[in-house]
């Protein structure tokens, strides 16, 4: 008769637990450097893995495990560490809404703004948990983009001019310093014209380059920026 030593099974009942959870990553743990001195910071389902490990399955007493697991059974374990640390984690709504608030209605009688029409874009952007800040502004590539070619294509003879608005950043934007801005806003009845240009060039052709710009300032760095470019591919219908 075998032996299934407690340290065989600990290893195993974490292995399994971590890949029914889909974790496949080699470590345990990130490493990271703060202040000259190497630090391991372990994702919080890793944690858990250890934590429903010693309340419910070592032979040892697990009484302070048990209490621990209750305790954030209800906030969940992110909740439950930002509670211990005090801290609050940042709006990632907060860029965007904040705009909004000042831009409702911004937009000249008959006439439509790059920055209204892409909202739908930037809200897949957040829920994406893509950093849409004042480093990462989506409308100024599809305003610049669109501009060239709303002139290289002389749409202003189809359609009637376009012409300036306020535009106004957030003060603690750094883009702020030189509000207001003059952006244009396009006549309404180009709108057909910028939506189909949006979706058809812009996004499977500009906008990839535009992320990957941002590799930077994401925190995946150039993986994520070629994810995120993934989202907006056209999509097909498959056959059958």
């Amino acid at each position: 008769m075998s032996i299934f030593f407690r340290g065989d099974y600990r290893i195993s009942y974490l292995k399994i637990y971590l890949f029914e959870k889909g974790y496949t990553e080699r470590k345990l743990y990130i490493e990271c450097e703060k202040d000259g001195s190497k630090h391991y910071s372990y994702p919080d389902i890793v944690c858990m893995a250890f934590l429903e490990y010693y309340a419910f399955e070592s032979s040892g007493n697990n009484k302070t495990a048990i209490e621990s697991y209750r305790n954030f059974a209800s906030l969940g374990l992110k909740g439950f560490i930002y509670q211990a640390l005090g801290y609050t984690p940042g709006d990632k709504w907060k860029f965007h809404h904040d705009r909004i608030s000042l831009l409702n209605d911004s937009s000249p009688p008959g006439h439509f703004t790059v920055f209204k029409e892409i909202t739908g874009m930037v809200v897949d952007l957040i829920n994406a948990d893509v950093g849409v800040n004042d480093k990462t502004i989506p409308d100024i590539s599809v305003g610049i983009n669109w501009g060239n070619h709303w002139r290289d294509n002389n749409l202003a003879q189809q359609y009637g001019e376009r012409m300036q608005y306020e535009h106004n950043y957030p003060s603690y934007y750094p883009q702020a310093m030189s509000n207001p801005q003059r952006p244009n806003a396009y006549p309404d009845a180009a709108l057909p014209a910028f939506r189909h240009w949006f979706h058809n060039e812009y996004l499977p052709t500009k906008f990839p380059k535009y992320i990957l710009s941002k590799a930077n300032v994401l925190k995946g760095g150039k993986n994520e920026a070629l994810a995120i470019s993934q989202l907006f591919k056209p999509k097909t219908l498959g056959n059958g």
